[in-house]
């Protein structure tokens, strides 16, 4: 996971180490998109999990189309973090469920695999309602955090143990506008 010099950035008030990334976001979108069209079925719902993830999702289901698959596409909202860097350790959903999945192949799309405890949650939920198959896609996977046993599908990036802004991901909702993703400390 690379990043350029760390430098204080006029935009974040009160972050005193900033390191920009300069990871090729859109290529691997591309690679990610072709990985998943060599296996999705004609019926897949693409769930993307709020708020972190609503921008790798409008970016993959246009790479995916790129590769000739039209999926469903969702939103489920769980919240872990609430306001915090660190997640509660208790999973709830915000809102309703997305439509039936029933007989249907679901690619869960979210921002980060760290603790695993939110995309275990989701699986098994779309599992519990009668889903056929239940994939999942994470731009960044952060292993050394995990607290249960759950692996990507699909992995973006790995990265180390660090916190990442930008690009969808944020620190008590903010910076989720970046175009880019950054570290702070």
């Amino acid at each position: 996971f690379f990043f350029s010099s760390r430098r204080r950035h006029t935009r974040f008030r009160n972050v005193t180490g900033v390191q920009t990334c300069t990871l090729p976001i859109s290529q691997r979108i591309e690679s990610l998109a072709a990985e998943i069209a060599a296996v999705a079925p004609d019926d897949l719902v693409i769930v993307g999990v709020l708020k972190g993830a609503f921008v790798f999702v409008a970016d993959l289901v246009r790479a995916l189309d790129r590769h000739g698959v039209a999926p469903e596409v969702e939103f489920l909202r769980l919240s872990s973090y609430g306001r915090s860097r660190t997640s509660a350790g208790t999973i709830r959903l915000l809102g309703e469920p997305p439509a039936s999945v029933a007989g249907r192949t679901v690619l869960i799309v979210d921002d980060i695999a760290d603790s695993g405890l939110s995309l275990s949650y989701a699986r098994d939920f779309f599992l519990a309602r009668g889903a056929a198959r239940v994939l999942s896609c994470v731009l960044l996977d952060k292993p050394a955090r995990r607290t249960v046993a759950f692996q990507p599908d699909f992995t973006g990036f790995v990265i180390d143990d660090v916190f990442v802004v930008g690009y969808g991901l944020d620190e008590a909702e903010r910076y989720r506008h970046l175009p880019h993703l950054a570290v702070i400390e």
